[in-house]
């Protein structure tokens, strides 16, 4: 699957259809040597294909509804989609009726023309930045051995998994996934994609399944910056124009110093400091850079902290009646919150707001924040069945990404080389509401990365 920039203008040379491109995403998603089946949770092929004819139809009459139209997109299980029974890659969901409308942000892509392929899988309530999901199966990350059993492969990463690995193994142009504390970071990250976070308050949550009202973002995962950028002007109704990739002389980033380099790999830390290099080299300034008050947060989510807290005024009511369907490893987490004390939620809260306005200060001035996205690289599955290491490597994976969400931030994951030839993100955290500055200069470190892989 190309880049949507390549697929649009391909579509309006007559190069090809929307048909046509679904047509290569149900075949991919069929095969049964492929991923299809652990990736998609709900798939209606007829329903797919007459979208794309609907859209074929539009655009030989010179009414297509946007440029987009005929790009296939994929949708997290969380999202209302009319027809589908939106499960949040539960069990315990199952049964509901389907839903009767769509999402907000799932009518904004359709209101585009973008075809709607299909409710990818997920991290059950999307409470995991690891992937996995035992009602529905996870699928295997494609950068690992290849083939083989589960415990030879790599995980996705969560908590959109299916998103990512729609794009990745080319049954989607691009994912919509929902990231509360790196959900389309992670993911991209570990499969060698971009991901998208906006600033939480530019996309509508309605007609998504919540996890944490406080920290809960919509945004995408494809495969360039450029693509990230197309699909997020649609979901934030943002008609202000891009701006072009620049050079990146004159840009000035913060490089963060504390709290998000304990326990890294030495591949990511090598990646890391090459990609900085590179940056260096083509015009930036960097400067390093402490937020101090990070350092807390371990001691202030030892009880699970604001999202536990949100979650479980969410699951209150379906844990007593049907917790016993729910993923333990997704439970246990949701149910850290019955361990607060009285004020906790609103101290943390309010901690919260001091964290930003801090970081407001410290990061006044600068272009972008830059750090790892993550930490390491995915991990192979094998290594998750242990449950302690299951913990562990869990809130490793959400520690980085988390900090844009805790800041209100908008942030993205671009892939950086690495020297195993297994990907890892670089993470630029821009300014809350800062999205369109956030993904030009993406765009050109973007390129800049490309050019040293």
């Amino acid at each position: 699957m190309k880049p949507i920039a390549d697929l649009v203008r391909a579509l309006d040379e007559g190069e090809v259809t929307a048909l046509t491109l679904v047509e290569d995403c149900l075949d991919r998603i069929a095969d049964p040597e492929g991923e299809g089946a652990r990736t998609f949770i709900a798939l209606d092929p007829e329903d797919v294909r007459t979208q794309a004819k609907a859209v074929d139809a539009a655009r030989g009459a010179g009414r297509a509804p946007s440029p987009l139209a005929g790009i296939p997109v994929s949708i997290k299980a969380l999202f209302d989609v009319q027809g589908m029974v939106t499960t949040a890659g539960s069990a315990v969901l199952r049964d509901k009726p389907p839903a009767s409308e769509d999402a907000v942000a799932v009518a904004r892509l359709r209101a585009a023309g973008l075809v709607v392929i299909g409710h990818t899988n997920m991290t059950e309530f999307a409470y995991s930045g690891l992937g996995l999901n035992p009602h529905y199966g996870t699928p295997k990350n494609p950068h690992g051995p290849g083939g083989g059993s589960a415990g030879d492969a790599r995980i996705p990463g969560g908590s959109s998994s299916g998103a990512a690995i729609s794009v990745t193994d080319a049954m989607a142009a691009a994912g919509l996934g929902t990231d509360t504390g790196g959900s389309c970071r992670i993911p991209a990250a570990f499969c060698g994609l971009v991901g998208y976070k906006p600033t939480a308050r530019r996309v509508p949550l309605d007609g998504a399944f919540p996890l944490s009202k406080s920290f809960d973002s919509i945004g995408p995962l494809a495969r360039t910056v450029d693509c990230c950028a197309r699909l997020d002007a649609v979901l934030a109704e943002d008609t202000a124009p891009l701006a072009p990739p620049q050079d990146l002389s004159g840009m000035r980033f913060a490089v963060l110093r504390n709290y998000v380099h304990d326990g890294i790999q030495s591949v990511v830390a090598e990646a890391f400091d090459h990609a900085l290099r590179r940056l260096e080299q083509a015009g930036a300034t960097l400067v390093d850079l402490t937020l101090p008050r990070l350092d807390e947060l371990p001691a202030l989510n030892a009880r699970g902290g604001i999202i536990a807290a949100e979650a479980y005024a969410v699951h209150r009511d379906l844990i007593a009646a049907r917790g016993e369907g729910y993923d333990p490893r997704v439970r246990v987490r949701i149910e850290r919150a019955l361990e607060q004390e009285d004020g906790e939620y609103e101290a943390l809260l309010a901690a919260r707001r001091e964290m930003i306005a801090a970081a407001d200060r410290a990061t006044s001035g600068f272009d972008a924040v830059l750090l790892p996205t993550t930490p390491m690289q995915a991990p192979f599955f094998a290594e998750l069945e242990d449950e302690a290491e299951y913990g562990r490597l869990n809130l490793l994976a959400l520690r980085n990404p988390t900090v844009a969400n805790l800041l209100d931030r908008c942030a993205i994951s671009l892939p950086m080389p690495t020297g195993n030839n297994v990907p890892a993100g670089l993470m630029l955290m821009g300014n809350t509401m800062g999205d369109r500055h956030l993904l030009a200069v993406s765009g050109a470190v973007e390129a800049v990365l490309a050019a040293s892989a």
